[in-house]
C-alpha cells in the first residue's frame, strides 16, 4: 500500500495515502487512518499519562495511531491489536520505526479481552462500541476508554437502534448530544454493574460527530451500588421547553406542571457527573506544556468542561427565544442574569448555544427578556 507519514502530538507514523476529493477521505485507504480524531487522541493521551496505568490495550487499533501516541508520548507498555492484518502488518512498521515498547497482535478483540487483563482498555470501533463492552469492563484491571462515532442511535435519530444497542430510550431534543452521551456512560455502568464493579467517570465529552467516556473501574458490590444509584431519567414536555431530571431505576410517570402534557423519558442514563474538576484541571496545566494534536481544540474543550454545571440537560437560549417570542442578548448576559439571581448557569462543551441551569423556565425568560436590553 502506498504511505505517507504524518505527525500528531510528538509522535510521527506512516499511514496510507487517502483520496482528498471525497466526502469522508479515510475511507479510501485500506487502513483507516482519521486525521479530525487528533483531539479525541489528545485527550486520551493525556488520561493515560495522568493516571499511569501498568498496561494499555488499543484493542482496534486500524493505523494504530492512538495505542502508538499512548506508547511514545507516555511510555506506558501498550499491546495494538487489530483483526486485519494488513492493519496489524503497518502498525509492526511503525512500532519499529518508534523503537518503543510494544506487543501486535491480530485477534478478534472480544475474544483477546475475553482472555488478557489490562490496566486501561481502549475501544475506538468504527462505529458502536457496544458489542465490545461486556468484554472490556472484565478486561480492565482499573481503566476503560470508550469512543462511540454512532451518534445517531445513541441522540434519538435512529430511535429503535439506539433501543437495541444501549437499552435505553435515546431522545431527540435541543440537547440531545447530553442525552447520548449520558446514556452510553449509563450503559456501561449497567454492564460494570454484572461484575461488582463501580464506575467513576474522569473525563467524558461529546465532541462533532463522537462521544468519549474516560473512566475508573473500581471492584466491589457497594461500588457497583452507588453507581447504579447515579443512574435515572430526564423527563421532557413534547409541548413546551418544560424538562427535569430524577434519579431513579425505573421511570416514573408525569405530567407536565407548565401545559398538562405528558413528559417523556429518556434513559436510564447516568445522571451524575461526567468529569471530575481536578482531572480537568491538571490536563489544562499539562496540555500548555507539551505538544498535542490539536492544542486549539483541546484548549477550548477543556475550559468549557472545567466550568461547565454537574446538570444532566440543556437549554438551546435560541430556540427558547423563539418559544417565548423574544430576541435575547448574548449568551453570556442571559448566564450572568441567572448568576445574579442566584441560581446556577453556565455554557456547554458541545454547543455555541447551550445553557445548563436550575433554574425554572420563568426565570430563565426572565433573563431572556433582560439580556436584550
Amino acid at each position: 500500500m502506498d504511505l505517507t507519514w504524518v505527525m500528531e502530538g510528538r509522535t510521527t507514523i506512516a499511514v496510507p495515502c487517502q483520496n482528498p476529493d471525497v466526502p469522508f477521505p479515510p475511507g479510501t485507504a485500506p487502513v483507516f487512518y482519521n486525521s479530525r480524531m487528533a483531539l479525541n487522541r489528545d485527550t486520551t493521551v493525556l488520561l493515560v499519562r495522568q493516571t499511569s496505568p501498568h498496561s494499555y490495550l488499543d484493542a482496534m487499533a486500524a493505523s494504530g495511531i492512538r495505542g502508538l501516541r499512548v506508547g511514545h508520548e507516555t511510555g506506558v507498555p501498550i499491546t495494538l491489536n487489530d483483526q486485519d492484518p494488513l492493519a496489524t502488518d503497518l502498525i509492526t512498521h511503525n512500532v519499529k520505526a518508534l523503537n518503543i515498547d510494544a506487543r501486535v497482535t491480530c485477534r478478534d478483540a472480544n475474544s483477546l479481552m475475553s482472555e488478557e487483563k489490562f490496566g486501561f482498555v481502549d475501544l475506538d470501533p468504527f462505529g458502536t462500541p457496544a458489542p465490545f463492552i461486556d468484554a472490556a469492563i472484565r478486561s480492565s484491571g482499573k481503566y476503560l476508554g470508550v469512543t462511540a462515532t454512532d451518534t445517531a442511535p445513541l441522540c434519538g435519530a435512529h430511535l429503535k437502534a439506539g433501543m437495541r444497542r444501549y437499552m435505553a430510550r435515546p431522545l431527540n431534543t435541543d440537547y440531545h448530544t447530553e442525552v447520548g452521551l449520558r446514556i452510553l456512560l449509563g450503559n456501561v455502568v449497567r454492564h460494570a454493574a454484572v461484575y461488582d464493579k463501580g464506575v467513576i467517570p474522569l473525563f467524558c465529552y461529546a465532541h462533532e460527530h463522537f462521544v468519549r467516556l474516560h473512566l475508573q473501574l473500581k471492584s466491589s458490590a457497594s461500588f457497583a451500588d452507588q453507581s447504579i444509584a447515579q443512574l435515572g431519567y430526564i423527563y421532557q414536555c413534547p409541548k413546551c421547553p418544560y424538562r427535569k431530571e430524577e434519579r431513579r431505576f425505573f421511570p416514573g410517570v408525569y405530567t407536565c406542571p407548565l401545559c398538562g402534557a405528558g413528559l417523556i423519558p429518556a434513559g436510564p442514563l447516568w445522571i451524575g457527573s461526567v468529569s471530575d474538576p481536578a482531572i480537568i484541571s491538571w490536563m489544562i496545566r499539562e496540555s500548555a506544556t507539551t505538544e498535542m494534536g490539536d492544542p486549539a481544540a483541546l484548549s477550548k474543550l477543556l475550559d468549557f468542561c472545567m466550568d461547565e454545571p454537574g446538570i444532566s440537560f440543556s437549554y438551546d437560549y435560541h430556540k427558547l427565544g423563539k418559544f417565548y417570542r423574544l430576541s435575547p442578548g448574548p449568551v453570556e448576559s442571559v448566564i450572568n442574569c441567572l448568576r445574579d439571581m442566584g441560581y446556577i448557569a453556565g455554557r456547554v462543551h458541545y454547543s455555541g448555544y447551550g445553557i445548563k441551569t436550575d433554574a425554572p423556565l420563568e426565570d430563565i425568560r426572565t433573563c431572556l427578556d433582560v439580556s436584550k436590553k
